[in-house]
């Protein structure tokens, strides 16, 4: 077998059309994840007991199976439960369901590194328990869980190569799509391999720089 890049070039539409949808479905799950993990973690911190229990539930049930299975569940058996999706909305929700423990747990962690002794000072001076989330918790969480933040943007950039299964037109499904019509396996996977590079890439780069810049930011301020 001969290596053949025209194999790449011939289909340079289909691939940037599927490498679109992937950097697309990725961006809105992650942003729908972050959001709902946002959330969950508040609930956990601030709830009642009652409210703790089920999300404790949620998140070992989300946690304790594949993707794969949730995705399957959510788009094939969605209908059955009057919820019928297309396959990108599903897709993104997949994404968005899945991520959201990982981030409410990095979150819940980040939350509970703040000094109890802010909050209770906080408490004292008559500022609201929003107030001090949002003022006083998540300015220094954020700082610390910055790192884990963004090693869990990179794994849902990995985990959208699973959406081909429910027919999204992402970069997986393009590619190997143009794989079984020219058996040119090497060269489809390979560029496989390399699409998802830059996207891990841009993520870890824009992490960096992000870092960077709270570093800075938290440098500056008064002690």
């Amino acid at each position: 077998m001969i290596f053949d890049p025209t194999i790449i070039t011939d289909h340079l539409d289909d691939i940037g059309s599927g490498f679109l949808v992937t950097l697309g479905t990725w961006s809105s799950g992650v942003v729908l994840g972050i959001a709902l993990g946002m959330l969950i973690a508040v609930a956990q911190i601030f709830g009642n007991t009652f409210v703790r229990a089920q999300l404790r539930v949620f998140i070992e049930l989300i946690r304790s199976t594949p993707f794969l299975v949730q995705l399957f569940l959510l788009y094939y058996g969605g209908p059955s439960f009057g919820l019928s999706l297309d396959p990108i909305p599903a897709g993104i929700l997949g994404l968005g369901v899945y991520g959201s423990v990982y981030f409410a747990e990095i979150f819940r962690s980040g939350f509970e590194s703040v000094a109890r002794g802010q909050l209770e000072a906080a408490d004292c001076l008559g500022i609201t328990r929003l107030q001090c989330i949002w003022r006083i918790q998540v300015p220094q969480m954020l700082v610390i869980i910055l790192p884990a933040l963004v090693n869990m943007i990179t794994v849902l950039c990995k985990e959208t190569a699973v959406l081909s299964i429910i027919t999204i037109p992402e970069l997986t499904m393009v590619l190997t799509g143009i794989g079984s019509q020219t058996f040119a396996f090497v060269e489809t996977l390979l560029m496989l391999c390399i699409g998802y590079l830059m996207l891990v890439e841009l993520c870890s780069r824009l992490g960096m720089v992000l870092e960077r810049r709270v570093g800075r930011f938290m440098n500056r301020q008064p002690r």
